[in-house]
């Protein structure tokens, strides 16, 4: 989709008319203190994100986060209920959609079953009578784009689903928006069709240098192809930053459990260290003494020959190039430890466990 009355511009060409792999100055997207109402429910609550001209950005939380909701604000397809919504410096809040210059592409592939694959493409360009042969000619371009110009003459029906959605991603590109949007337009792939059409999307738009937001509640998918990532939480934003800072340094327990992999296991923190077993850590962020829960990552345990914390075995799985293997401590704690595939461990087996020394995530113990 892209918005009807917004100019429009040809996608960069060589002099063969095949896409230019040039990156242009994206728009600056900003969300200031938005707020959105549904009667009574506030969905976003003082909703605040600045993203960069040409900056990747995901939209990353659970399902009724907001996140879908805060797209839709940015598109103009919701109005806001407070705050303000500022493209390229100018506050479009009150501009309707058709008027914003977006790109927009959903999870339904919305593609026109009467019509080819060319024409699905162009349809927008020939709602804002650009003339059949330019508009074409654009389409064609578009299409390379996505590795579909050789299809071009085909209906959508004729089409696998990953080849549709890149139908879909050439429509929202060919009159060149300044903002691209994506709203969970993999989820309904298959996975290795998921992995192929993520890398496609992050290519293209580090070729076309646009600015896009994505929207997902798949954490792989957004560490892959962020340059930051907003993890949100009823309707606020807990953390931004690159996928390494929140994965490595979550802010919080909430951000901890949702991004990557982590293991809760009881401790304890005195004299600002924190004690697992017979081990003790350091606080990713200062905590008061007390009983906590303590989030551990599978690669920050491993199995050692002597010393640490005893455990027994409870499952173990082969990811290839290594395992991932669910110990049981004595005090009932459960831990999943990643470590070498050729250290193979059987169901009840005894094993030992150690953690490295690595900053953790903790919060209070609820009683």
């Amino acid at each position: 989709m892209t918005t009807a009355d917004s100019p429009v511009r040809a996608l960069p060409r060589t002099s063969d008319n095949t896409l230019l792999a040039e990156a242009r100055t994206g728009t600056r997207v900003e969300f200031r203190g938005v707020v959105k109402d549904y009667g009574t429910t506030r969905v976003l609550h003082d909703f605040s994100l600045d993203i960069a001209p040409g900056e990747f950005v995901s939209l990353l939380g659970p399902s009724g986060c907001g996140k879908t909701t805060a797209l839709r604000v940015l598109a103009g397809l919701e109005p806001s209920s407070g705050g303000a919504v500022v493209l390229g410096g100018r506050d479009v809040s009150t501009v309707p959609t058709n008027k914003r210059d977006i790109g927009m592409v959903f999870q339904s592939y919305s593609l026109f079953p009467h019509l080819r694959v060319v024409d699905n493409v162009a349809f927008g360009l020939r709602r804002r009578r650009v003339r059949m042969p330019e508009a074409s000619s654009r389409a064609h371009d578009a299409l390379a784009l996505v590795g579909l110009d050789h299809l071009a003459g085909r209906f959508p029906h004729e089409l696998s689903g990953g080849q549709q959605q890149r139908v879909a991603l050439a429509r929202a590109l060919v009159t060149e928006p300044r903002v691209l949007l994506l709203d969970e337009p993999l989820s309904a792939l298959d996975a290795k069709v998921r992995v192929q059409l993520r890398d496609e999307i992050r290519r293209i738009q580090l070729r076309l240098g646009i600015t896009t937001v994505f929207v997902t509640h798949d954490q792989e998918e957004a560490l892959a192809v962020s340059d930051r990532i907003a993890v949100m939480n009823a309707g606020r934003i807990e953390q931004v930053g690159s996928p390494e800072d929140l994965y490595l340094r979550p802010a919080s327990p909430e951000v901890a459990a949702f991004v990557g992999v982590s293991s809760v296991v009881p401790g304890m923190v005195r004299g600002g260290r924190v004690h697992i077993g017979s081990q003790d850590l350091s606080p990713q962020i200062a905590t008061a003494d007390g009983e906590v829960d303590v989030f551990v990552r599978p690669e920050n345990v491993r199995l050692v020959v002597a010393g640490g914390i005893a455990a027994t075995v409870q499952e173990s799985t082969f990811l290839g190039s290594y395992r991932r293997t669910l110990v049981r401590t004595d005090d009932g704690a459960l831990l999943t430890v990643q470590h070498a595939a050729g250290e193979r461990v059987d169901y009840d087996d005894l094993v030992r466990i150690a953690f490295a020394d690595v900053p953790v995530v903790t919060r209070p113990r609820s009683r």
